[in-house]
């Protein structure tokens, strides 16, 4: 009986021909992720995009290999069995999510992919007392194991030193573009632009309540306004900036968070306390913005800390100003 949607077979209660047709699957979509991750690569990173194409090959060797002891064994019908068929059998993350987390994520799933397989099997045929069962879980995972090594016989053809620092360097400057400058974009007008409303209503009423829901208002507002400017101002195309809509998510998010996080300090109802963890909050903000400056824009740490809490307590003292006239 094929497993249906709503229950998983055991491992335990698979037959011989069952594991075959399921390590067959397994092998299909192994070969598919890698052709995926390729096509990902090629425009950016054309050398790491050929070593995946190569796993791609090696997976489609291991699958024909497997049908052809498939057909010798038990015929020409292969059963429909999948890994998600069967409980416990190790899961692919999904190509969209690891492709959002850039080039190295992507060596590192790749190696993770082969290590989880051969872990599988090794564990499955070490619980199996069938000594042909057994036999054919253990060379599943020796197969595994090869593709591991074969993989790094791949990156050795493909990727010398010279061409991994350059793709390395590819990727960092792409998540830098895509990710950490309109996210700073962002928590610097999020966190900056909001201190003159907020602390003005606060002085001028108040009132916490009040306080926050300004506050609430002109973080979620603002977030809005950034992350659409973001994504409509470049689509990605000449500038290489990446997705539009990854750039909007991160300069939208990281403006909300900014505002949000001394607009949060009024949900307490006593006025001066929250007013001072406010500030507390504000300090810290203004001080993680330097950090990330120089961390990843390479801006010198006190120079990046001096605009940054120079142009803040400006704004901050404007706002107490205007609020306490």
């Amino acid at each position: 009986m094929i497993p249906g949607v709503t229950s998983r077979r055991r491992f335990s209660d698979l037959s011989e021909q069952e594991i075959l047709a399921l390590a067959i699957s397994s092998e299909e979509d192994d070969a598919r992720i890698y052709r995926s991750y390729g096509e990902m690569l090629r425009v950016d990173f054309p050398d790491s995009a050929k070593v995946f194409d190569g796993m791609a090959v090696e997976e489609d060797g291991h699958r024909q290999q497997l049908i052809d002891l498939h057909r010798s064994r038990f015929g020409e019908v292969i059963p429909l069995i999948r890994r998600e068929h069967v409980a416990g059998f190790y899961a692919r993350r999904p190509v969209w999510l690891v492709e959002n987390l850039g080039l190295e994520r992507i060596r590192d799933e790749a190696a993770a992919m082969e290590r989880d397989a051969e872990r599988f099997y090794l564990k499955a045929a070490a619980r199996t007392s069938d000594a042909a069962t057994r036999k054919l879980l253990g060379d599943l995972a020796a197969a595994e194991a090869g593709h591991e090594v074969r993989a790094g016989e791949l990156e050795a053809e493909h990727l010398d030193d010279e061409t991994l620092a350059t793709e390395d360097k590819t990727a960092k400057r792409q998540f830098l573009l895509t990710w950490v400058q309109p996210g700073l974009a962002g928590l610097m007008d999020g966190s900056v632009s909001t201190l003159a409303p907020i602390f003005a209503t606060a002085f001028a009423t108040q009132d916490t309540w009040t306080t926050f829901l300004v506050g609430l208002a002109a973080s979620v507002g603002a977030g809005i306004s950034m992350g659409f400017t973001e994504a409509a101002s470049d689509d990605g195309e000449l500038s290489g900036r990446g997705s539009p809509v990854k750039r909007g998510f991160a300069s939208g998010i990281m403006t909300t968070v900014g505002g949000l996080g001394h607009a949060l300090p009024y949900l307490i109802p006593d006025f001066w306390t929250a007013t001072i963890i406010a500030i507390i909050v504000v300090f810290i903000e203004l001080w993680a913005i330097a950090w990330i400056q120089n961390r990843f824009m390479e801006t010198p740490f006190f120079r990046a800390a001096f605009q940054v809490v120079l142009g803040g307590a400006l704004v901050f003292a404007a706002g107490v100003l205007i609020g306490s006239g």
